[in-house]
């Protein structure tokens, strides 16, 4: 079953003045786009205005203010005429104009072998390509038949169910909270927001054109997530406050016995031809190892389990960490608390982005609703810039004579860059400036979006950045290692996740009884993250090493790996096949070319931890490919890489 994907949302129907006032918050080189296909004219590829390079998070192409204007007042003149002329559109463009028209909106050659994937992307046919594209009525009994348990209803969750469904393969979901959503479900502490532009961080086939902000805020995503489940019926076939307790491989008919467990306390086991895991890798919270943390005598909580019954106001309060989560959190705290102490491991990079807070104007929201392709050429305008351009920068060469500052040239500009940033915003304050700025080179821990509001936090009479690690935490105070005692009433933890224990803490056995947990121990592998040896019929959302750390986004990464695993159970159910199990030496030598890439990656580089690395220090998190190369892997898989089962 294919959907059709409409050019545009809505027919104009507009006057001239309500027209005129929308573009002028259009932006620019994707309007110039939505012109192509309104007109059939090409002529506009080839004029003296065009955009510059596309960056992150700048729509506007960096063009003039009056080159701007006479695209408006261009486009104004051909929408009139579409609009008075019924809103009929010419044939599109032929695929050498599409790519074209992908280099002259970002400035600069789209390389051919990305042409493919951005169309999919973009779906500009109309047709969502990653739809498993399978006759519902065909292999009807075999289907029948055939059962999948998917884990958590998060993001890939539920696109997983969405996936099933339209393949008619019955399925249950198992969650563990009370409603969908996952991370945007748990994580509610104040703040928290997307740090991956939202018209583009949706599924592809469910663009979203309400966004209220560009990086838009958890209440928000948390609806869209509970629309498309509402939507697509995934809530009919999810099991709430339930939770995976165990899955064992049943050898003697290929099937996984997934036992379940309650809120109540009462078990259940479940039979599946297939487990979906859809966990993900961020949570399951984790508490630093602090002496004394079980003394503490006020609220002490973590970001994602945040209880909101606390009045911040005017009280005490310790934020330990200083990564994604509390560079949202401080702001927000800061507001209110009588006095917040930051305890700091790390310094974290920041990329500048004044969006980052910003609402989606009224104009915007109109130009993507009813302007022909605006909203898919805009897609690829977030996509393009944060794909795979970066990577470069992210090589460390062996001959670059700063290593422990930067590892290349461009490294070394970015990091440039980032600390004038930094400096602009401190001011004369270099005690200040010192915590701040990472010694460590850019990109190698995660990167956090920031328009100015963290150091300003920082800066405020109230808080306290300390640097100093923690000895100790008594009834009411925090105990730094230099004998500083710190009086706090509320402590907050924003100290991560235990990213490297996939599927903890379910019990997974495998054939032979092999457990998954003891296999993988903190060293997690799978093939292309997604399948292990001697567990057939098992798949792996956001498995090991396939977290983005350079570009895209994990929505777009989870489409590419569920289209891989719906060829999965296509294969088992054509051909007649009870179980699939990756061959060994397929994953060892995946897992040796993986370890070798990651090596020469700024994230494996010695002088620094993250939550990236295992206690040996190998990064078992995050990919180091290329998006165009992984979308490639996993368009189907080789059926020369299984071992099958009759």
């Amino acid at each position: 079953m294919t959907r059709d994907l409409q050019p545009a949302a809505l027919p104009i129907r507009e006057d001239d003045d309500a027209i005129a006032k929308a573009l002028e918050r259009a932006s620019i080189p994707t309007l110039m786009m939505s012109m192509v296909h309104l007109t059939g004219d090409t002529r506009l590829l080839r004029g003296a205005i065009r955009p510059r390079k596309a960056i992150m998070s700048e729509v506007q192409g960096g063009m003039p203010k009056e080159e701007k204007a006479a695209v408006r007042a261009q486009a104004l003149e051909i929408l009139k005429d579409y609009r008075d002329g019924g809103c009929r559109l010419p044939p599109p463009p032929s695929p050498d104009t599409i790519h074209q028209m992908m280099s002259f909106m970002v400035g600069e050659e789209v390389p051919a072998e990305y042409v493919p994937m951005m169309m999919e992307e973009m779906a500009l046919d109309g047709k969502d390509a990653r739809d498993v594209h399978w006759d519902r009525d065909r292999l009807t009994e075999a289907k029948r038949d055939f059962h999948v348990v998917v884990i958590g209803s998060g993001m890939s969750g539920i696109l997983t169910a969405i996936r099933l469904e339209q393949a008619g393969i019955p399925y249950t979901v198992i969650e563990k909270n009370d409603s969908v959503g996952g991370t945007w479900l748990e994580n509610a502490y104040p703040g928290c927001r997307v740090d991956i532009a939202n018209h583009f961080y949706c599924y592809s086939f469910e663009p979203n054109h309400d966004w209220p902000q560009f990086f838009s805020q958890q209440k928000d995503l948390l609806q869209y997530l509970e629309h498309c489940a509402t939507k697509y019926g995934v809530r009919e076939h999810t099991r709430f406050r339930t939770e995976v307790v165990a899955a064992h491989f049943d050898e003697g008919d290929s099937s996984w016995q997934v036992r379940v467990r309650s809120r109540d306390g009462r078990e259940e086991t479940l039979r599946a031809n297939a487990v979906i895991s859809a966990v993900g890798q961020l949570n399951r919270p984790k508490l630093p190892d602090v002496p004394g943390l079980e003394t503490f005598r006020g609220p002490a909580f973590h970001t994602a389990q945040w209880e909101s019954e606390h009045d911040l106001e005017g009280v005490r309060v310790a934020v330990i960490g200083t990564g994604a989560s509390a560079l949202q959190l401080v702001p927000e705290v800061a507001k209110v608390a009588g006095r917040l102490v930051v305890f700091q491991r790390s310094a974290a990079w920041m990329v500048p982005n004044p969006n980052y807070h910003a609402n989606v104007s009224d104009g915007k929201k109109w130009c993507l609703k009813h302007l022909p392709y605006y909203a898919r050429w805009y897609r690829f305008l977030l996509f393009w810039p944060g794909s795979d351009g970066l990577l470069p920068s992210l090589v460390i060469d062996p001959d670059w004579p700063h290593p422990d500052r930067s590892i290349n040239e461009l490294n070394e500009g970015m990091r440039q860059i980032f600390t004038n940033y930094m400096k602009a915003q401190v001011g004369n304050d270099p005690e200040l400036l010192a915590k701040v700025v990472p010694p460590y080179p850019p990109f190698g821990k995660r990167m956090l979006q920031d328009n100015g509001s963290w150091l300003a936090a920082l800066k405020r009479d109230n808080v306290e950045l300390v640097t100093e690690g923690i000895a100790e935490i008594t009834a009411d105070a925090v105990i730094a290692r230099d004998g500083t005692r710190y009086p706090t009433d509320v402590l907050v933890f924003a100290t991560g996740f235990h990213a490297n224990k996939f599927l903890w803490p379910m019990e997974i056995v495998g054939r032979g009884g092999v457990v998954l947990g003891e296999r993988w121990a903190d060293d997690p592998r799978a093939y292309l993250g997604i399948t292990v040896p001697d567990f057939p019929n098992l798949y792996c959302l956001y498995g090991p090493a396939t977290n983005l750390a350079h570009a895209g986004s994990i929505i777009f990464h989870s489409e590419c790996q569920l289209r891989y695993i719906m060829g999965c159970l296509k294969a088992l159910l054509e051909g007649g096949f009870a179980a699939m199990e990756v061959r060994r030496d397929v994953h060892d030598a995946f897992n040796e070319k993986l370890d070798a890439t990651l090596a020469r990656m700024v994230w494996s580089h010695p002088g620094m931890t993250s939550w990236y690395k295992n206690s040996k220090g190998r990064v078992t998190t995050t990919s180091p490919w290329r998006l165009v190369d992984y979308w490639r892997w996993t368009m189907e898989p080789d059926p020369g890489d299984y071992d099958w089962t009759h």
